[in-house]
């Protein structure tokens, strides 16, 4: 994948973003009964996903080993990830609040899938929270993200997909469908579910957007609004000319408009809403491939400078060549990651054949890695140094 797709920063602190909206669960912490709790829980799993929304650039992978802490007095938890797999990528994350009321812990294993115009991830692994002053755990997955116009038109991204929250002491189960954005967009970033106790009976109606806000109320009047809805809506016939646009178009998936927002059932209860964002926050600088050495090395007008060389006996010179690799004498300094390759080559006689011998030697503390290549001959004429 080209580089110029990636978001300049790491998937380790794309996790923490999880934690926006950690108020939900010191909410949830205080709530006295568990279909309380729940809704607040599954308001706090919506919530995680939000910031997604206008998100298409794809993170860096972390490197094995690699580590990422946050510590935020003003919100109330800690949290600390760490990538405990190269192959296939996995990364693990745990949070807990600072005045020791929850746990927040997982794993995540994006399974991408490439479907010519659109990358879909599907974010495998469970995420656990636990509530540690009423003794419950909470298990779940998030739904599956997919980016669209991967090769032309306009980035846009959707979720959609069921996910299952899981009360393991009582029994509660909230079901939310996240769904999908159909062919005229009317059900784009929409969330519908319920609650329901260990008898799966509904206690209690969802509904929403999971880039806005997520409402609840009870079952009873939430039927009773759709069916309203359905007798007084028209909803919009598919025309003929329309299908056939769609299907012959296979340039680019148009981006839906963006529809009305959330109609509220009278008697509902705001459960979450998402928080302002900074200005401009949907765009950010793209990460490339940076080559500080070949940049040294170009004039103002972008040519590269050729080496010259000594003339011979008897006056005459030898035209200039351009030069590959690095000129006697230049020196290069790279770090990546902790980790210095340090290649030493000593240049020969021209007419002599080339000797190339390799030595590795590992520390095992830092886990440094150091490579010599020497290049030897019999009359040395130069030697150069570089760090890479």
């Amino acid at each position: 994948m080209p580089i110029a797709f990636n978001e300049p920063l790491s998937f380790l602190q794309r996790i923490t973003e999880y934690m926006e909206h950690v108020y939900l669960l010191h909410k949830a912490c205080r709530q006295t009964q568990p279909l309380e709790r729940m809704q607040s829980v599954a308001a706090f799993a919506v919530s995680a996903v939000a910031s997604q929304w206008e998100r298409t650039g794809k993170p860096f992978n972390p490197l094995l080993g690699e580590t990422y802490e946050l510590i935020r007095e003003d919100l109330g938890f800690r949290f600390i990830s760490e990538q405990v797999s190269h192959h296939p990528p996995i990364s693990a994350f745990y949070s807990e609040g600072l005045s020791q009321d929850f746990l927040f812990h997982g794993s995540i294993y994006p399974k991408l899938r490439f479907w010519g115009k659109s990358v879909e991830a599907e974010p495998r692994g469970t995420i656990t929270l636990e509530l540690l002053a009423h003794n419950e755990a909470y298990t779940w997955t998030n739904p599956t993200c997919c980016v669209h116009n991967v090769i032309i038109g306009k980035l846009w991204i959707e979720q959609y997909g069921t996910v299952e929250i899981v009360n393991h002491r009582t029994g509660h189960k909230c079901v939310l469908n996240f769904k999908p954005c159909g062919l005229f967009g009317k059900e784009l970033h929409k969330v519908e579910g319920y609650i329901q106790d260990k008898n799966k009976q509904k206690l209690f109606m969802i509904y929403g957007k999971w880039t806005e806000c997520l409402w609840g109320t009870d079952p009873v009047s939430y039927e009773a609004f759709k069916k309203q809805e359905r007798r007084g809506g028209h909803p919009r016939k598919a025309k003929l000319d329309d299908g056939a646009e769609r299907a012959d178009c296979d340039v680019a998936d148009d981006v839906p408009e963006v529809q009305e927002t959330v109609q509220v059932v009278p008697g509902s209860k705001l459960l979450w809403r998402i928080n302002t964002r900074p200005p401009n926050s949907a765009q950010t600088w793209p990460a490339r491939r940076r080559s500080g050495w070949r940049r040294s090395r170009e004039k103002p007008g972008g040519s590269v400078p050729r080496r010259r060389r000594s003339g011979r006996p008897g006056g005459s010179t030898r035209a200039p060549t351009p030069t590959r690799g690095l000129p006697t004498g230049c020196t290069q300094a790279i770090t990546l990651s902790g980790t210095s390759l340090t290649a030493q080559i000593s240049t020969e006689h021209r007419r002599a054949p080339p000797v190339a011998t390799l030595t590795f030697a590992a520390a095992e503390r830092d886990f440094l890695t150091t490579v010599f290549v020497e290049i030897a001959s019999s009359p040395v004429k130069g030697s150069s140094l570089i760090n890479c």
